[in-house]
C-alpha cells in the first residue's frame, strides 16, 4: 500500500535526476497525497502533472495503487500496463506502526542514501477527464513486511528507460515487478504533524 509519498525535490534536481525538463510551476512536499496533481514522466520523455488516483466511471473513490500480481489480468489495468506506463518520482514514502497505546506512528522510508528514485506507475483516462496515475505495489521487503504487507514498487535507474519503452516485451516487464532490495533501504519515525498538512 503506497498512500503518501514525498517528493522534497526541487525542478532542477528533477531534471538532474530524470535527464528531462521538470514542470516550472513543480513546488516541492513532504506530503504528496491522493487526488493532488504531482509529475509524473512517460514514455514522451517528458514530465507531466497528473492527479494521483483514477476515478472510473464505475467506482466510487479513486484508486490509488494497482497490485503488481494482477496488472496483467485485471481489465481496468491491462492495457495501461501495455503501453502507459510511467515513472513517479519520489524521495520518501510513509507507512504507520501501530503503536502498544494504540496510536499510529508515521514512519519515512527512504534509499539508503536518501537519494531521488522512481515508483513504477500507469496512467490512465476516462473519457472527457484529465489523465490521472495510480502507483504499482508489490509484496514488502524485510524491512517493510513487519510494518505493512505490502509496498511502493521502486525501480533502479537503469530500468526506468525498459519500464518507459512500449517496446518491451511483457516478460521483462513482469521480471521487474519486485520488490527494491531491503539492504539498500532505511526509515525513520515521521513527525505526524508533516502528514497532517496539505500542500
Amino acid at each position: 500500500m503506497c498512500g503518501r509519498y514525498s517528493l522534497n525535490a526541487s525542478a532542477d534536481q528533477l531534471a538532474e535526476h530524470f535527464g528531462v525538463s521538470a514542470p516550472a510551476e513543480w513546488q516541492p512536499r513532504l506530503n504528496a497525497a491522493p487526488s493532488q496533481s504531482l509529475p509524473v514522466l512517460r514514455a514522451e520523455g517528458a514530465f507531466a502533472l497528473m492527479t494521483w488516483g483514477y476515478l472510473p466511471s464505475w467506482a466510487k473513490t479513486r484508486l490509488i495503487n494497482a497490485r503488481a500480481e494482477t496488472l496483467s489480468a485485471k481489465p481496468t489495468f491491462r492495457a495501461a500496463f501495455q503501453s502507459r506506463r510511467c515513472l513517479v518520482p519520489a524521495d520518501a514514502f510513509y507507512e504507520w506502526q501501530r503503536l502498544p497505546n494504540g496510536k499510529k506512528q508515521p514512519l519515512r522510508f527512504t534509499l539508503h542514501d536518501g537519494a531521488l528514485f522512481a515508483f513504477g506507475g500507469l496512467w490512465l483516462q476516462e473519457a472527457n477527464a484529465p489523465p490521472a496515475f495510480v502507483i504499482i505495489t508489490t509484496a514488502a521487503n524485510s524491512l517493510i513486511a513487519p510494518i505493512h504487507e505490502r509496498m511502493a514498487l521502486i525501480l533502479p535507474p537503469e530500468h526506468y528507460t525498459a519500464w518507459l519503452d512500449a517496446a518491451t516485451p511483457r516478460a521483462v516487464l513482469q521480471d521487474l515487478l519486485r520488490a527494491y532490495p531491503a539492504e539498500l533501504m532505511r526509515y525513520q519515525p515521521a513527525d505526524p504533524a508533516v502528514l497532517r498538512h496539505f500542500d
